[in-house]
């Protein structure tokens, strides 16, 4: 039986750069969740090794070596001795280099889905540093539950994902690069995250975020994609927002809501006066 995984979005409800390693790395301090939209890997055995990218989003990605579900298949393999040929085919829906963690958690669907398939826990440990290895995003996106993330990725504390709330996700077809997003940093040693409290209202998620948090790859972003200004304005007028922001290094930029049906009332109106963007809303928890 083919094994399905799905990679769901994730958004970066705040994204604090605290600190630059001596190995280059980034220390980061953030706040993140997963919409219920996503991209969609399917695993199965095979006579013959086979890798299809499908979806609306294919076009914008290779099946090269630098794809990052065959970087995880081939990562697995060297770690777990287990080569036998597989077929896999991803659907791939959400927008290339976007701050949605895409690549990422299409990376870490496939290495839920291979220890699915050889009977292996996703957590084994023995795949950690295959996780990490893959990008500071796989290791929050192989559980994908709402988190507060530190250090590199890897030090991920879960929420308690009892607070609903909608999403509409936007990106206006511009791939941005996270490595040119931090080099255009001014300043990597900003402060961390305050305590968080706790949230029983989206009204109150979303004023401790705005009052107390940002996203540090903003401005930075905006410097190399100015259009970034034109979605989060184009968001800020929406009715019913409570938060308009931009996830990860961009240039997908979110809109936080009440609820999801708002979110879709949102979607049309926005869909309306901007038909050439990428538009799609989402639910999620915290």
């Amino acid at each position: 039986m083919p094994i399905v995984e799905e990679a769901r979005a994730k958004v970066n409800l705040a994204l604090h750069v605290t600190g630059r390693r001596p190995d280059g790395y980034h220390d980061l301090d953030m706040l993140v969740v997963f919409a219920d939209i996503g991209d969609s890997l399917t695993l199965a055995a095979s006579e013959a090794e086979r890798f299809l990218i499908d979806g609306p989003m294919a076009a914008g990605l290779s099946a090269d070596a630098d794809n990052l579900v065959l970087r995880a298949l081939n990562g697995f393999r060297e770690v777990t001795g287990r080569t036998e040929p597989l077929a896999i085919q991803l659907t791939k829906r959400l927008p290339v280099a976007s701050g949605i963690g895409g690549g990422s958690a299409d990376a870490a669907a496939a290495l839920r889905g291979l220890c699915r398939l050889h009977g292996l826990p996703a957590d084994d440990p023995a795949l950690a540093a295959l996780v990490l290895s893959l990008g500071a995003d796989v290791p929050m996106c192989i559980a994908s539950t709402p988190a507060h993330v530190g250090g590199v990725g890897d030090r991920i504390t879960p929420t308690t994902g009892q607070l609903s709330f909608g999403l509409l996700l936007v990106n206006p077809r511009v791939g941005l690069s996270t490595p040119a997003a931090f080099r255009a940093l001014e300043r990597r040693d900003n402060p961390p995250l305050p305590p968080l409290p706790a949230f029983d209202t989206v009204e109150r998620l979303a004023g401790f975020l705005a009052g107390e948090t940002r996203n540090d790859l903003e401005p930075p972003a905006r410097t190399i994609a100015p259009v970034i200004g034109d979605v989060l304005a184009a968001l800020a007028d929406l009715p019913g927002i409570r938060l308009a922001r931009m996830s990860g290094s961009g240039a997908t930029c979110f809109g936080l809501f009440d609820d999801k049906t708002s979110a879709e009332r949102a979607a049309l109106k926005l869909a309306r006066e901007h038909p050439d963007w990428w538009i799609e809303p989402a639910a999620a928890t915290f």
